[in-house]
């Protein structure tokens, strides 16, 4: 029986111990409809043609080694739990580690093994939501939640938001949450984000950061979002001039009558890899050692470098 690798990859390229990458799917259904997302966006990237025109590239040559799926749902806390430790089992074997989901909340677990994995961690939040509340409906897990964590402990940048509550505004750090509306009018936001990032940065995209004219099948759709070339800049950039050393994509909901939003996500996470790979060959050496003496290289305090010069 052949196994089943990402967009149907041949499995000389989908081996653990080779691969570059480890893409986990995470099929949480916090919000009605993400939980069909990882298999709606597997289905889409083995129609997909895998040579990125952009960056002259195969990235799958590289390795993705597709794990099973999370699905540990018995609670919002035993799901996030169980994410974690899965994202730092394969951080720890020095892999680049993305993970589509799933409601945003998955996105709890992911940032917090980053942030224990590399230092001075930036979080690069796009997403229409600011997702700040401590608690939402009496549980801290919640997709509404995603990104409160993040802003207690590492440096949180949030790009794309139009729609948050009177209480996620006390929250925010203001200098750092670029809003949609001020976006469509100034172009420079692009630079000042990338300015603010630390070298360290991962990446949490939620797909209702994008346009519903493009992207209609988001978990919690909202309009007056990003267009695709204008996503792609600023991604190429945030790729090139600093380390991104994961990324996670969330808040896709399917649906079987529109399977044009199935291929957007299937050829952003493509992208993406793409930016990350393609100035590395596909034959250079790669440590494939697990660290057993691997350490928590930052505390949960709240970031304080604003101020330094990166």
């Amino acid at each position: 029986m052949k196994t089943k690798t990402y967009a149907a990859i041949p499995e000389e390229f989908a081996k653990l111990e080779s691969a570059k990458v480890v893409l986990i799917p995470v099929p949480y259904e916090g919000t009605v409809g993400t939980g069909k997302g990882p298999e709606a966006f597997l289905k889409a990237s083995e129609n997909m043609g895998l040579y990125d025109v952009e960056t002259n590239t195969e990235v799958y040559k590289q390795g993705v080694y597709l794990t099973d799926p999370v699905l540990d749902n018995s609670s919002p806390e035993n799901m996030v739990k169980a994410v974690h430790e899965i994202t730092k089992k394969y951080i720890k074997r020095n892999k680049f580690v993305t993970i589509f989901g799933g409601d945003h909340s998955v996105s709890i677990g992911t940032i917090r093994a980053f942030n224990e994995t590399f230092d001075s961690l930036t979080v690069l939040q796009l997403d229409a939501h600011a997702n700040l509340n401590k608690k939402h409906n009496g549980s801290a897990y919640n997709s509404a939640c995603a990104a409160y964590e993040a802003s207690q402990t590492t440096n949180l940048i949030q790009v794309g938001i139009r729609s948050l509550n009177a209480i996620e505004t006390t929250v925010m750090d203001e200098e750092k949450m670029y809003f949609a509306h001020e976006m469509a009018v100034d172009d420079s936001w692009m630079d000042n984000a990338i300015d603010q990032m630390t070298d360290n940065v991962f990446i949490t995209f939620d797909v209702s950061a994008l346009d519903i004219s493009i992207m209609p099948n988001s978990a919690s759709p909202e309009p007056g979002g990003l267009f695709w070339y204008e996503t792609l800049d600023f991604l190429k950039q945030v790729f090139a001039e600093k380390n991104v050393v994961g990324f996670d994509i969330m808040g896709f909901c399917p649906n079987e009558n529109n399977t044009a939003s199935d291929a957007l996500v299937a050829r952003l996470y493509n992208k993406m890899l793409s930016y990350k790979f393609k100035d590395e060959d596909v034959d250079d050496s790669y440590d494939n050692s697990y660290d057993n003496t691997f350490v928590n290289k930052n505390s949960n305090t709240k970031f304080e470098n604003d101020d330094e010069d990166y």
